[in-house]
């Protein structure tokens, strides 16, 4: 059985509206949810408080309660009939958000046992194909790389991408 191995953050978790909520929340200025191509979401934080998204991301419970992207869920359930499917995430990274993210994944995709989560630093997986927002984790990957397209990746061109999680079960299943 041939190996995906899948991102959580923008790719099946929806970490952009958390940081709009808690940007609402504590500034009262609205935060364009229009984001610039090839910007990150602190990109559009005024200078003075561009620092804050770091807080955020830092903080026990950021990633428990982020958004589901559309169809993620359904594709996925239908992927690991064909495929043996991994969440690689890079969890190392903020280490509040190992539970979280745990925690997360066994409310929204029961279905992925703890035996095909892995949190990590650097994503040096064997894989045949890897679905990931960051291409930083595709330098060395052997598989086939698909960009799951986000805000920031929007002006990269030499990876073939996919937009939806429908367009990834027309190519993969």
């Amino acid at each position: 059985m041939k190996r995906i191995a899948i991102d959580m953050d923008e790719v099946i978790a929806d970490v952009i509206p958390k940081f709009i909520k808690l940007y609402n929340r504590d500034f009262g200025t609205p935060l364009d949810l229009k984001i610039e191509a090839g910007n990150e979401i602190f990109m559009q934080i005024p200078q003075d408080v561009d620092r804050k998204w770091l807080e955020y991301i830092n903080e026990v419970g950021f990633f428990r309660d982020l958004e589901v992207i559309p169809d993620s869920q359904r594709v996925i359930k239908a992927l690991q009939e064909k495929y043996d499917v991994y969440i690689v995430s890079a969890a190392m990274e903020f280490r509040n958000s190992l539970v979280d993210k745990y925690d997360w994944l066994a409310e929204h995709f029961p279905f992925i046992d703890w035996q095909h989560i892995m949190f990590c630093g650097n994503k040096i997986v064997e894989a045949d194909v890897l679905i990931d927002d960051r291409i930083k984790n595709f330098v060395n990957f052997k598989g086939r790389p698909l960009l799951y397209t986000s805000p920031h990746n929007l002006l990269i061109t030499e990876y073939e991408r996919v937009n939806t999680w429908e367009e990834v079960a027309n190519l993969l299943l």
